[in-house]
């Protein structure tokens, strides 16, 4: 029996236009799913699945693809606008801002921000909520993972996060992962770019526990709060409100351990998880 390949529909989003035009392309150039596949170093089974909407278009995908086709920033264009496409509308106002930022400082309570998250870290916090399909969590795995590629661009914004000594201790995704996460880390502990410190355990209670908190200072000068809880996030542009935040995020890093002491103690933690003396999950 003869493939038939699956009709799309590229009007529904950028998402499935992204997939179209990956056909378009390919077919124009009489190339299969495999030799495409073998170009850009992706399996035929993703490319697929991209062309049919059903998988988010993985960040090194489109200029691999723009490559393999000689069409500029055709797929980087299409990209940028489909990424957004994952995240609640509530959300996309603030990953606009966040892509602007010059300046991105945050608080994680209990887990780390998604900015400095591995994949294997986020896949295992996103797999913890049931109601998700491990399609949603792949797609909102690789959206996480596209937001960190300005970091590593040749203008990336100052990061500066303050994490509380729990999001270190709570162990996600297993013993590995959790080494592999605090190694992350302590490599972006203290860098030209980005900054961690971590408030200790012994520092006691203070205004930002339960939750966590993203100020943004962008190119005008303007800057924006973001608050987090379990289900909702809440944008504020509102400058008295910001200034309230920032106070509060002040406080807190006043009173946070040092850059050099936060990195020893994520260091002795990593220790304990990378311990050989401890058996595996």
């Amino acid at each position: 029996m003869k493939y038939a390949p699956k009709s799309l529909t590229p009007y529904v989003s950028a998402r499935h236009y992204f997939g179209s035009e990956l056909r378009r392309h390919r077919e124009e150039v009489r190339m299969s799913l495999v030799q495409l596949a073998d170009i850009v170093n992706s399996s035929k089974s993703n490319l697929a699945r991209v062309e049919t909407a059903e998988m988010m278009p993985p960040p090194e995908l489109p200029s691999a693809l723009d490559a393999a086709f000689g069409t500029g920033q055709h797929f980087h264009g299409l990209y940028q606008l489909a990424k957004r496409e994952v995240h609640p509308d509530q959300y996309r106002r603030y990953m606009d801002l966040e892509a602007q930022a010059e300046n991105i400082t945050q608080y994680g309570g209990q887990v780390l921000p998604g900015l400095l998250q591995t994949k294997d870290y986020a896949y295992a916090l996103l797999r913890c909520q049931e109601d998700r399909t491990e399609a949603q969590v792949e797609e909102r795995v690789t959206a996480r993972m596209a937001r960190q590629e300005r970091q590593r661009s040749d203008s990336p914004p100052l990061r500066w996060a303050i994490i509380d000594e729990a999001v270190l201790r709570r162990q996600v995704g297993g013993r590995k992962c959790m080494a592999e996460q605090l190694t992350s880390l302590l490599e972006q502990a203290d860098t030209p770019d980005s900054k961690v410190q971590v408030m200790p355990f012994r520092a006691g209670p203070h205004s930002l526990m339960g939750g966590a908190l993203t100020l943004l200072r962008l190119p005008n000068g303007a800057e924006v709060a973001y608050e987090e809880g379990i289900e909702a996030g809440h944008l504020n542009e509102d400058a008295e409100a910001v200034k309230k935040w920032q106070r509060r995020y002040d406080v807190l890093r006043a009173n946070a351990l040092s850059l050099g002491e936060s990195a020893e103690l994520i260091r002795q933690v990593l220790e304990d998880y990378s311990s050989c003396d401890t058996p595996p999950n």
